[in-house]
């Protein structure tokens, strides 16, 4: 038998995370699948239970809409509900055990990094399982300050004060506010959804653009972005650097990130 891991989403089509997986098993030569798995919300407790018994897989990367409920169906010694409260990934450790993590955080992070952010100011459109390792990781780099943008002012509010964080909250159709870093954690502009229509020109001339969306890779706000000759960072920089965490947790063996420039190059062919 082969050993495999999936992800599983509603929708799941849109996902490169197997051509990213697929792409480390060739290169590394390790006999195993990784596959999409379209799992609807009334169904997610029955896929768990499905994969229980399987001594083949390995886990499961999770996108919209379960970073949140797959928390109950999955042990959680990190207290990732508690922290950031919403998982993007489900393995095996070596008792057999399921266990919850999130690796979005670390991929958010990666290509900022370099940059700091130290005082500054950041603006977060969303409020879903994506910003919620955003926020988790702004807390974590002493960003000054965040103005939220999300449909429920309360559950923002919640969200700023559980991480930490001093700021305000916004509804979506407010003007953005000249902030240092912007970041989409919405699922605005992804294909399938509404556009994300805002206007950046109050940005100065420094402004990070970040959309964690990769489908399209280009989104409307990026293209903005670049317009106006504004530093972008796409969604690809997040999800291969989180798919890196799930597949070391997966599979055993770290991915060759030296040949980042090849799978970039797979993934926007």
């Amino acid at each position: 038998m082969t050993a495999y891991a999936e992800v599983i989403g509603d929708p799941i089509a849109q996902s490169k995370s197997p051509l990213i997986h697929g792409f480390w098993l060739d290169a590394l030569g390790i006999q195993g699948e990784y596959r999409a798995h379209r799992v609807e919300p009334a169904s997610l407790a029955g896929y768990f239970a499905a994969r229980r018994n399987d001594p083949d897989w390995r886990g499961c990367n999770i996108t919209i809409p379960h970073k949140i409920a797959a928390l109950d169906h999955v042990a959680d010694p990190g207290g990732v509900r508690g922290s950031i409260g919403a998982i993007n990934a489900v393995f095996r450790n070596e008792d057999g055990d399921w266990i919850g993590t999130n690796t979005d955080a670390a991929g958010f992070y990666a290509p900022l990094a370099d940059t700091d952010l130290a005082g500054a100011h950041a603006l977060v459109i969303g409020s879903g399982g994506g910003a919620r390792a955003v926020l988790f990781a702004l807390s974590r780099m002493g960003i000054g300050a965040v103005t939220l943008m999300a449909r429920n002012p309360l559950k923002g509010a919640g969200l700023l004060a559980g991480f930490g964080l001093k700021g305000d909250v916004v509804d979506l159709t407010a003007p953005v506010p000249p902030v240092d870093l912007l970041v989409n954690a919405s699922p605005l502009g992804m294909t399938g959804q509404p556009a994300l229509a805002i206007d950046l020109s109050p940005l100065s001339d420094d402004a990070i653009v970040y959309d964690i969306v990769y489908a399209p890779l280009e989104t409307p706000l990026l293209a903005a972005a670049r317009a106006r000759e504004l530093a972008v960072i796409d969604g690809l920089e997040m999800l291969i650097g989180q798919a890196s965490a799930a597949f070391s947790l997966f599979f055993g063996h770290e991915p060759p990130r030296e040949r980042d420039p090849e799978l970039r190059a797979l993934l926007t062919a």
